[in-house]
């Protein structure tokens, strides 16, 4: 049998360790069950998309060789902007599919009607602003910039974010996202930047957890009634 200043020590360390890893241990669940529980869809904010969007069309575009783009066009995406036919050429500028005419940014006006087209209709906007930089734990944070920001009248604090340099339509965010991103941090344990799936501090956090749960198991067979009946009994 295990020594009892032994045993002791053991119960001691597993005390001092559940203390230690308990707050942890109750976001994880926590977040967890909230996970489990929640449609990624829903919290992609998908239901304030635009679910009939129309895909425009154009006629009379002007060839590639001839937008008034002096560089070899690698690549080359067709966008509309506000009703207008645009060329993203080398994911680096805009030139208008009629004219040729190259394009520096897009307007605040044309960003919210990209916006409208991309968002569910009825949304009242209550403010749009330009933004150039983020922080680690910005809801926009590694996506394009600058962009536009069109804020959305409404509990649920709807954002849609609209890229200055193309017009392309990025993403929303809206509360339960947000809720979403917090949770995915605690559960993660990355306070820095939200999105490492293998920090240092969540593999520590993880062996000590194992360590606790191990050592409830040997407090448990040290201990246990039924165990020392069967020893006595050999």
């Amino acid at each position: 049998m295990v020594k009892r200043k032994t045993a002791m020590k053991i119960r001691k360390a597993h005390r001092y360790l559940g203390i230690f890893l308990g707050i942890q241990f109750l976001m994880w669940t926590i977040s967890g069950i909230y996970f489990s529980w929640t449609d990624i869809d829903e919290i992609h904010g998908d239901h304030f998309r635009n679910q009939n969007k129309q895909v425009a069309g154009f006629n009379d575009l002007l060839a590639p060789e001839r937008a008034g783009f002096s560089e070899k066009i690698h690549s080359m995406e067709l966008k509309e902007i506000s009703g207008e036919p645009y060329f993203w050429v080398n994911n680096k500028v805009l030139v208008h599919g009629r004219t040729g005419e190259t394009k520096e940014s897009i307007t605040a006006e044309e960003a919210l009607a990209v916006a409208e087209k991309e968002m569910k209709p009825g949304l009242e906007v209550i403010s749009v602003e330009k933004i150039t930089h983020t922080g680690d734990h910005h809801e926009y944070r590694g996506k394009p910039l600058p962009a536009w920001v069109i804020s959305y009248k409404g509990d649920e604090n709807i954002r849609s974010y609209v890229s200055v340099s193309n017009g392309q339509f990025e993403t929303l965010r809206y509360r339960d996202w947000r809720w979403f991103d917090f949770l995915w941090m605690t559960h993660t344990m990355d306070y820095q930047t939200r999105d490492d799936f293998n920090t240092t501090v969540l593999r520590a956090f993880s062996l000590l957890g194992l360590i606790t749960v191990l050592s409830g198991f040997v407090l448990w067979f040290i201990s246990s009634p039924t165990v020392r009946k069967f020893k006595l009994k050999r």
